[in-house]
């Protein structure tokens, strides 16, 4: 007699717990149950078995006082610590389970359950089942290997650790530790190899601990703010090269905290200097004459760079030369934090004698750079790996590096596409030329490319002030290039030109004025702006370059700097409508609508009465450029951005 609740075991509650509760597909009905046992005859013309192997119950039934179950198959229980289950020709089935839990079931011939029986017999024993031979396993740190039968064929102590699947190994996949200032970590094969050097002059020191650099300058986000930078030397007229009109970079100190500087080229330390919290330093530095001199041809110049270390973060710009001179420009340097393998670069039209320019520095050793000309080839001075249309391939670039190529009469740089294997800083600019070609006088450009991975499909273009009459703007020619084939264009309000650029690297080349618009593309584009001449009646100044920020990477804080010798200086802010901005610490009131593109344009003169550090905040992200003009003289470079990958 069943217990009250042990009816219909199969049927109810155990049937998604016992294996073979039903027909398995070979007329055989078997269960192994834990604690009691039972006995079945069923006869099985009624069982339907699915796709997983289980078989359905019969439902329609009726249970007698005495505990049996009678349906349109006959089913007799009854418990016992033994079962038995026989199958005979009419389909009637005996299961036998004994009290160890081992099931045993013997088919008499071919029964009726869901299908035919072969006359077969099962044995099955429950519990976790040993690991398949030549397993690998570790307990704590001995290695086992499994000999597919419970055991293990050998055991082995691991001197270091234990790790599965691996075994002994000198250490956990994943983790890291300090030896001196170097990080060491463990790679997929449990392997110690050289992660982070810790560098002092980065501030950073190795943290026991953690495994892991830690200081002001360890884990820096993507943006204009960093700790390692490399400055360049570019083409520049020879007679602007000097120890009286010195190349500098201008510091900024981000921090609460002092910084050192400290630069070096190559091996040599050239500089150390303080820089105190919030506050600018201007460092001169040596030219790099293998760079500077003469008109080209294409060069590659060990240890060209220099590389410029501080122990806080700080923000870095170039000035080529740094004085106010007729031929100068300036450059927002990027830190190595940054940097990519993936630039579009913008130049200009080489200006005989004067050429284009693109500079390519290397951080790592073993750097590999290939170079593909726009068009499939443009009119460039052969040297240092590249050939006479501005196409190279596996050129390489070690530390400290510089691979400056030039272009030759009709050719433009414009557009070349720039990969390496390693991250690369790249810059694009001019010797010195005419903007546009006919306008008197010409001046030095240069800028750096930000990587494409930080470029976008929107940009709002506007054009800086003139000077002395700050009441109207300067004009200026706008480039936009593509960085994939059949890109194709959109500006609010319309501009005149070609709207579809069909290879990566061409570019549509808007004529000089002095028009706001939204320029947007289905793919990402680099914009370029260019000040046009003095002689093009536009006020004082001569030519510039800048690189347009995207609306993505604005930022709603930036110290900047700003070089007092010029005859005036100017930020200009795009700002969203009704934003609240100050500079240096002073409210902005005379913000502009750009037409319907929900942003306003603010020119603001700098004073340059203080060190020539200035601060931009907004309750909203802005983005600002900063120049400076002289008598037939300028500037012009972004004041900050994020570099933040953008989706293409």
């Amino acid at each position: 007699m069943l217990r009250p609740g042990m009816r219909h075991l199969c049927a109810s509650a155990l049937l998604t717990t016992l294996a073979g509760c039903g027909d398995d597909g070979t007329g055989v009905v078997s269960a192994t149950v834990g604690i009691s046992t039972t006995t079945s005859t069923s006869q099985g013309t009624g069982d339907t078995q699915d796709p997983t192997g289980s078989t359905s119950v019969p439902t329609s039934s009726t249970t007698e006082a005495s505990g049996v179950s009678d349906s349109s198959d006959t089913t007799t229980s009854t418990t016992s610590p033994v079962t038995s289950s026989t199958t005979d020709p009419s389909g009637t089935s005996t299961s036998t389970t004994d009290p160890s839990g081992t099931s045993t079931s013997t088919t008499d011939g071919p029964g009726t359950t869901d299908g035919t029986t072969d006359g077969t017999t099962t044995t099955s024993t429950t519990g976790p089942q040993p690991c398949a031979e030549d397993t690998l396993q570790c307990d704590g740190n001995v290695e086992k290997i499994c000999d597919g039968m419970g055991g293990f064929k050998s055991e082995t102590p691991c001197p270091e650790v234990c790790a599965e699947p691996l075994g002994c190994v000198a250490c956990e996949p994943g983790t890291s530790k300090c030896d001196g200032d170097q990080v060491q970590v463990c790679n997929d094969q449990g392997e110690w190899v050289a992660g982070d050097s810790c560098d002092p002059l980065l501030g950073l020191t190795c943290d026991a601990n953690f495994g892991q650099c830690v200081g002001a300058c360890a884990n820096l986000g993507t943006s204009y703010i960093g700790c390692e930078y490399y400055p360049v030397v570019t083409q520049q007229l020879n007679v602007f090269v000097g120890p009286a009109n010195p190349y500098a970079v201008a510091v900024a100190n981000t921090t609460a905290n002092s910084a050192t500087v400290t630069v070096h080229r190559g091996a040599n330390q050239v500089a150390q200097q303080m820089v105190a919290a919030n506050s600018v330093a201007v460092i001169t530095l040596p030219w790099v004459t293998q760079l500077t001199g003469g008109t080209g041809p294409t060069v590659k110049v060990t240890d060209g760079a220099y590389r410029l270390r501080s122990t806080q973060p700080v923000t870095v710009y170039q000035f080529n030369p740094l004085n106010a001179d007729v031929t100068n420009d300036a450059s927002l340097m990027l830190p190595v934090n940054t940097w990519t393998g993936n630039y579009l670069a913008a130049a200009w039209t080489h200006w005989s004698p004067y050429p284009g320019f693109i500079s390519i520095t290397a951080h790592q050793d073993g750097t590999v750079v290939n170079v593909k000309a726009p068009k499939n080839g443009v009119p460039t001075q052969a040297g240092g790996g590249i050939d006479g249309q501005g196409n190279g391939n596996n050129i390489t670039l070690d530390d400290g590096n510089v691979l400056q190529i030039t272009s030759n009469t009709g050719g433009d740089p414009t557009g070349t596409i720039i990969t390496a294997n390693k991250p690369i800083q790249v810059l694009g600019g001019h010797d010195c030329t005419q903007v546009p070609i006919g306008t008197v006088a010409c001046d030095h450009l240069e800028e750096s490319m930000f990587p494409i991975e930080a470029l976008a499909k929107k940009y709002i273009v506007a054009p800086p002030v003139q000077v002395p009459n700050n009441a109207l703007e300067k004009a200026v020619i706008v480039r936009v290039v593509a960085s994939e084939d059949n890109t194709t264009l959109t500006f609010t309000p319309d501009q005149p030109g070609n709207k579809v650029l069909a290879k990566a690297g061409d570019f549509l080349e808007l004529a000089q004025s002095t028009n706001k618009y939204v320029v947007e593309a289905d793919k990402k584009i680099l914009v370029t702006e260019y000040m046009v001449g003095q002689g093009a009646n536009y006020g004082t100044s001569d030519p510039a370059m800048l690189v347009a920020v995207p609306s993505e990477q604005f930022r709603s804080s930036y110290l900047f700097y700003a070089q007092t010798g010029w005859s005036a200086n100017f930020v200009d802010i795009i700002a969203p409508n009704n934003s609240m901005v100050q500079v240096d610490g002073a409210a902005v009131n005379n913000f502009a609508a750009i037409g319907a593109s929900g942003y306003s344009l603010a020119h603001v003169k700098l004073s340059n009465a203080g060190n020539g550090s200035h601060t931009v905040t907004s309750n909203n992200k802005v983005g600002i450029s900063v120049y400076g003009v002289i008598d037939y003289g300028s500037y012009w470079y972004p004041g900050g951005l994020d570099l933040n990958v953008i989706p293409q």
